[in-house]
């Protein structure tokens, strides 16, 4: 399929190039300690998996406060609104959507529900795979919804079942056998703090330590233990419940565990370079992919660039095995995010423009290795190659550290249809004419693979073999999936 028939709508358009992580949450237990500024800093850390709205709940024992609202970390919160959340046990989130609408305040979270006597805050990353049914069959037993998100529908359930039980551990473990799909979730009461993992693991959640014995974390990646000066401790399991209440740490295998299936795109996008997951160095494994496609797609140049952030370690890991020299040929505007405000026609028309910058002086007049993690649409990195011509480059090779995307994500991560993933509907070098590159590779799977360590019978390769590790119903797929197998 040539340009001229890609419809310009789709050019156009605003959804994102990249796919988009669902959430970020973390949550402390620590007496005598500021744990809402604990919580600020580690949704910083945690900002790239979320940028539409953020939010803290704090606990002292007898009640739970929250607050919350749409925008980033900084513009939610103020040092006042930290002030007044005094307690000893915080929750907090920082949210991309992939089930509800974006920006409407009631789909922010954490999640409030009164159980009884108690209060429960909840935070999700994710993607449950029968909200529909599950949302149908608590509506038939009186529960009521204030929002659009699955996110809620686990608050519904762990409600019901606690009140089943009168105990808030029952009621997650019986939530957690009805659930199906993806989820991590950090949750508090007024007295303990819970974390709890889907059974397959597919979005990350870990456990760390504060300095002498002071209280426990957890969150969706080892950066945000860093900020807050926790130590890592482990993962939480797959189908494992996690309870901290009174400083102490208590674990039961609330469902049984299935095939682990960690989102391999983690290590290509969307954990931050200085998170480890799998015992890896996120850094590491991007280098090493890097590496991997300077040895299976060489190619004469006289620079490797990286497109920031997440394709610069690669671009290091090409230079360093081929010989080509690296260098920053992009500067990121990094104060440029997910705004409020949106620019001119004229300027989104430029899209890219607003974010990178090329350095003309490094790239004029040569022939350019470009790094970049993946290719969903085709639309951003079309609009990179002409920039990069347009600041003198005389050939641009583009490598990218992912094998192609050509299936949708169920489990939390925000990809389009499948008629829209352009490496579903078209060939490689109709993608390569499609961007304008002079050449065009992208990692095989089983070098993605090994760039973590870990075998492939440990992770989610969905989005680029179509190997859905958890069923997806029918009136779920139908959605997506707008192409039959093989096409």
């Amino acid at each position: 399929m040539s340009e001229q028939h890609v419809p310009e709508d789709w050019i156009l358009s605003d959804r994102p190039e990249r796919p988009e992580e669902a959430c970020g949450v973390f949550g402390v237990f620590a007496e005598g300690e500021d744990v809402a500024h604990l919580a600020y800093f580690g949704l910083h850390a945690l900002q790239h998996r979320g940028q539409e709205s953020a939010g803290i709940a704090v606990a002292d024992g007898h009640s739970l406060m929250v607050v919350k609202n749409l925008g980033l970390v900084p513009q939610v919160f103020t040092e006042s609104d930290l002030t007044s959340l005094q307690g000893h046990i915080a929750l907090g989130h920082t949210r991309y959507s992939t089930t509800g609408a974006s920006k409407k305040w009631e789909n922010a979270q954490p999640m409030i529900s009164s159980i009884g006597p108690n209060t429960i805050a909840l935070a999700h990353n994710g993607n449950l795979v029968n909200t529909a049914s599950l949302r149908e069959e608590l509506q038939s037993l009186g529960a009521r919804f204030r929002s659009t998100t699955d996110s809620e529908v686990i608050v519904r359930l762990v409600d019901h079942f606690t009140q089943a039980h009168a105990s808030i551990r029952g009621g997650i473990r019986d939530a957690m056998r009805m659930m199906r799909g993806a989820y991590a979730v950090a949750m508090m009461s007024e007295e303990a703090l819970y974390a709890f993992r889907d059974p397959n693991g597919v979005r990350p959640l870990v456990i760390g330590r504060l300095p002498d014995e002071r209280g426990w974390v957890v969150a969706s990646e080892t950066c945000a233990l860093d900020i807050v000066g926790a130590e890592f401790v482990r993962d939480v399991a797959p189908g494992e419940l996690i309870r901290v209440k009174d400083g102490v740490l208590t674990s039961e295998q609330a469902v049984p565990p299935g095939k682990p299936s960690l989102c391999i795109f983690e290590f290509v996008y969307f954990a931050r370079p200085d998170s480890v997951l799998y015992d890896c160095s996120l850094y590491e494994a991007r280098r090493r992919q890097g590496a991997a496609l300077a040895a299976t797609a060489p190619v004469e140049a006289d620079l490797v660039i990286g497109v920031p952030d997440s394709g610069v370690p690669g671009a290091v890991g090409y230079a360093q095995a081929s010989g080509v020299p690296f260098g920053e040929g992009l500067v990121k505007n990094r104060y440029v995010g997910r705004t409020f405000i949106s620019p001119t026609q004229s300027l989104r028309q430029q899209g890219i423009r607003l974010k990178l910058n090329p350095l003309r002086h490094i790239i004029a007049g040569k022939r350019l290795v470009v790094v970049d993690d993946s290719i969903v649409r085709g639309n951003t990195s079309k609009k990179l190659v002409q920039l990069l011509r347009e600041a003198g480059a005389t050939e641009i090779h583009m490598r990218l550290t992912s094998p192609m995307v050509v299936w949708p994500c169920f489990y939390g991560i925000d990809t389009d249809t499948q008629e829209q993933l352009i490496a579903a509907t078209h060939e490689l070098d109709e993608i390569r004419d499609f961007i304008g590159a002079d050449s065009l590779a992208y990692l095989p799977l089983d070098e993605l693979v090994a760039s973590t360590g870990r075998p492939a019978c440990e992770f989610c390769t969905a989005c680029f073999d179509g190997d859905y590790p958890i069923e997806v119903p029918e009136s779920v797929r139908r959605g997506k999936l707008s192409l039959e197998p093989g096409a």
